[in-house]
């Protein structure tokens, strides 16, 4: 029996290939090699043996058929310690192979150009690759399986240490990655034809999401519970994923939460927009003609609560914005960009973590959002879109004027990032009182009636956001006493003809969005 070592390489990603494979020649490896992977070897005075030349039939059909051959996969498939593979194998002058370097077409990113065609996406549906991969790892005790750039220098280190000799324990984690990998793989292409095919508003059969790893993080929710991030392994076009962090400490598994959602609240106002998050809510938000005054009018709605919170601005920070902010404890800031002069304050503050995202006002993905219970999951559309606030109905006998208006709209495109049951009070581009995720509606609007009194702020001349029904009038009623002028909710209650006639007695003006944002 030929006791040469040999292997396979075709891979897409070429990265580090050459290096890799002149490792392997000089060790005394066979290489055997496919289309353009064997040509630029040869190109880079690498010694290869076409595959065609093992198989005796050349590669057909435009490349689709390279590799699927019995001397290919007898020689991956082999059981080294089985007599009668290894006679079956010298029978047929199969070589074995020792190591498969394969890595697969980029189908993830062809589907994620525009305008691409089914038929292009079908062709980049790798075949031969994955048959390789999953042929290599399911006999990992004898057969090394390499599937990304990542992986040479680690093997190559091993291999040099240890007279060119891979470890089983090596092998047995190679395989497993490569089953991730074709599993991964396949996930793709599931979801991209399901939804090419049977249309978005389908939910197919199988709920399958490809993610890959980012980052191990200390720790969960609480000390307790292991946790660790992993990114859409089709790519993140926005979001925190993307951001670039400038310094501070690791992002912590509750730091990524509470980012989300200060990020998905400012990213779709216009003007300088700054809000302040803790533990998922926001303690204030407010909108203003400079960054700085956004800030400090969103930090007066509830300057207690926003101690070791989270900021989020859809401007480049300035050096005053930066000078006030660094006037308390925060632990992660999320903009856009940074000033010489902002970088220079925070600089100060080493474990404050600062973020900043390129693509800050792109739209969030589209992905379905999910929510674990025992035993399964929950999956559901993300609630994104903004409403038409031209289809909103103004119920009452008074309309709002135009600054009513815009604290009616303002209120309600941030009432759907509060936790349900949510109330909150605005006026003038700013929240005043806020009322989140209580048993009762009645009860959070009075926490935020509260809050508001707390902070100094005033609520005559408010207007109210309730992010679904008022079930009873005594709401409506109670938001009147506190100050407020004008109400916009979703409406829908069976008492919606008593809460409308508690607004027109109480000279209010109010909306129904006819739409519900409960955020549990």
């Amino acid at each position: 029996m030929d006791k040469k070592r040999n292997a396979l390489i075709s891979v897409t990603d070429k990265t580090g290939v050459v290096e890799f494979a002149q490792a392997l020649a000089e060790a005394g490896v066979v290489i055997y090699s496919t289309g353009g992977t064997a040509k630029l070897l040869q190109e880079n005075n690498v010694p290869v043996t076409n595959i065609s030349d093992l198989t005796e039939f050349p590669e057909i059909m435009n490349g689709r058929v390279k590799t699927l051959h019995p001397k290919v996969f007898g020689g991956i498939l082999a059981k080294r310690n089985k007599k009668e593979h290894l006679q079956e194998a010298e029978l047929h002058e199969i070589p074995l192979f020792d190591f498969i370097i394969v890595n697969l077409y980029r189908f993830a990113e062809t589907v994620s150009q525009t305008g691409v065609t089914l038929d292009k996406a079908l062709e980049n549906i790798d075949i031969g690759g994955v048959t390789l991969i999953r042929a290599a790892a399911k006999n990992h005790q004898d057969v090394a399986i390499i599937t990304s750039p990542v992986q040479y220098a680690e093997v190559l280190a091993e291999l040099k240490s240890n007279k060119f000799v891979l470890s089983l324990a090596t092998k047995k984690k190679l395989g497993v990655a490569a089953f991730g990998v074709t599993a991964n793989y396949d996930a793709q292409i599931f979801n991209y034809l399901s939804e090419t095919i049977n249309g978005q508003d389908d939910f197919a059969e199988f709920y399958i999401q490809p993610y890959k790893k980012k980052d191990v993080l200390r720790y969960g929710e609480n000390p307790h519970q292991r946790a660790a991030v992993y990114e859409s392994s089709a790519g993140c076009k926005t979001g925190l994923l993307t951001a670039t962090q400038i310094q501070g400490k690791a992002l912590s598994y509750n730091n990524y939460m509470d980012g989300d959602a200060a990020w998905l609240i400012t990213r779709s106002f216009d003007d300088p927009t700054v809000a302040v998050i803790k533990h998922a809510n926001p303690c204030g938000v407010a909108s203003d003609s400079t960054l700085v005054n956004a800030y400090r009018r969103a930090l007066a709605t509830d300057n207690v609560s926003a101690f070791g919170g989270i900021v989020s601005l859809n401007r480049e920070v300035d050096a005053d914005t930066a000078g006030e902010i660094s006037k308390i404890f925060t632990e992660v800031i999320i903009a856009p960009g940074y000033s010489k002069g902002a970088l220079e304050i925070f600089a100060e503050k080493k474990n404050l973590r600062l973020l900043e995202m390129e693509n800050f006002h792109g739209d969030p993905q589209k992905v379905f959002e999910t929510r674990c219970i025992d035993g399964g999951i929950l999956v559901q559309d993300k609630d994104l879109n903004l409403d038409d606030s031209t289809k909103f109905e103004v119920v009452s006998v008074r309309k709002p004027d135009q600054n009513e208006w815009k604290n009616l709209i303002f209120g309600w495109n941030i009432v759907r990032w509060v936790k349900s049951n949510a109330v909150i009070y605005v006026k003038d581009q700013q929240t005043i009182g806020i009322g989140a995720g209580q048993m009762s509606r009645v009860d959070s609007s009075r926490i935020a009636v509260e809050k508001a009194g707390i902070a100094g702020l005033d609520l005559k001349g408010s207007a109210v956001a309730s992010d679904a029904f008022f079930p009873f009038a005594d709401g409506v009623e109670a938001a009147a006493k506190a100050g407020a002028v004008s109400v916009i909710q979703p409406g829908g209650s069976i008492r919606d003809e008593e809460v409308i006639a508690a607004a027109n007695k109480f000279g209010m003006a109010m909306v129904f969005t006819k739409t519900r944002h409960f955020r549990h």
